[in-house]
């Protein structure tokens, strides 16, 4: 996914009531939206290099969003909303090993009422559901993990995902690792013991868990490379 103009890049000064960040840009401190409801834990250091995308909508009531963070020396692009969008990249472009070459893409599907997944797609007779999670955590240099605070609605969406396999579908899970360098993923089972719990219930019932790395730059974030999974 190629951003709609170049990336200005800055200091990040503070993050505050969740959806804003002071940035200093040259001499001036602006307000940028904060397109991540996250904890976004170890990325909000002051003084990080952070990448905001200007905005020309007049509507608009901030004028840049935060696209990117460099933390630990490592790129991380902490737009949730991007994640769809670089997942749905993959698909249409088959980088994405395990799901090439499909029929139908659908993104953004009910599964039931209570439930929308982000992906339903169709190969052949074979139809799936595949959720998508953004990844921004990373505690050592080589290791993503997820997630970074308590996930009630993402233990909730592992269930749907069980419960899609027994109505016939196929589940499929992806974590979308948004951070350059990493070359594993594990559940953060000291942050959330019950999303592990819930995720080990899934594997079991068949949900394909998969963990992919984007790779990220000031003008373009895609799918580069699959990583294992460490938590088997």
């Amino acid at each position: 996914m190629e951003f709609t103009k170049s990336l200005i890049k800055g200091k990040l000064i503070k993050r505050y009531k969740r959806f804003f960040v002071d940035v200093k840009l040259n001499k001036e401190t602006v307000t940028a939206h904060c397109p991540n409801t996250g904890s976004m834990k170890g990325l909000l250091e002051e003084g990080n290099d952070v990448y905001l995308l200007k905005h020309d909508d007049p509507k608009r009531k901030l004028k840049y969003g935060l696209e990117i963070i460099k933390a630990q020396k490592n790129l991380v692009g902490v737009n949730t909303h991007m994640a769809n969008k670089i997942v749905n990249h993959g698909l249409s472009n088959n980088l994405i090993n395990e799901l090439k070459n499909n029929d139908i893409i659908k993104p953004e599907v009910f599964f039931n009422k209570d439930t929308r997944f982000d992906f339903f797609i169709e190969k052949g007779r074979e139809r799936s559901f595949v959720e998508v999670k953004n990844v921004t955590l990373f505690r050592d240099q080589k290791t993503a993990e997820f997630p970074d605070a308590i996930t009630t609605r993402g233990s909730k969406h592992l269930l749907a995902l069980i419960d899609a396999i027994k109505k016939g579908y196929k589940s499929y899970l992806i974590f979308l690792i948004q951070i350059q360098n990493m070359e594993n993923f594990k559940i953060a089972r000291d942050i959330d013991s019950e999303y592990y719990k819930y995720y080990i219930t899934a594997k079991k019932a068949g949900v394909n868990f998969l963990a992919y790395r984007c790779k990220i730059t000031p003008k373009k974030i895609e799918i580069e490379k699959k990583l294992k999974i460490i938590n088997e």
